[in-house]
């Protein structure tokens, strides 16, 4: 797939991000050079191979999925520079 022009300047303005007009003919070399590398990996065959975690085998650590009520809301709020009334205390930043 070739991007154009007119293509890079829409994407770079939905970006936004400035582009000059003298930079926007390798911005569109560049987008199609990524959308060439996709369409590349889209012909590997990959039936059958499991997602990966990492490239090396190994098990995620897992936790038990139970609701509770956390219990520490006193170690929590003990590095908060202002607590009030077991919350964090924030300047006010709308009038």
């Amino acid at each position: 797939m070739s991007i154009d022009k007119e293509t890079a300047r829409r994407v770079a303005h939905l970006a936004r991000i400035k582009v000059e007009d003298g930079d926007l003919e390798t911005l569109a070399g560049e987008l199609s050079n990524i959308l060439g590398f996709m369409e590349q990996l889209n012909e590997v065959d990959v039936e059958g191979v499991e997602p990966m975690t990492s490239v090396t085998p190994m098990a995620l650590k897992r936790r038990k999925d139970e609701v509770t009520d956390g219990g520490y809301q006193d170690k929590i709020l003990s590095n908060a520079p202002d607590a009030r009334e077991g919350f964090f205390a924030v300047p006010k930043v709308v009038e």
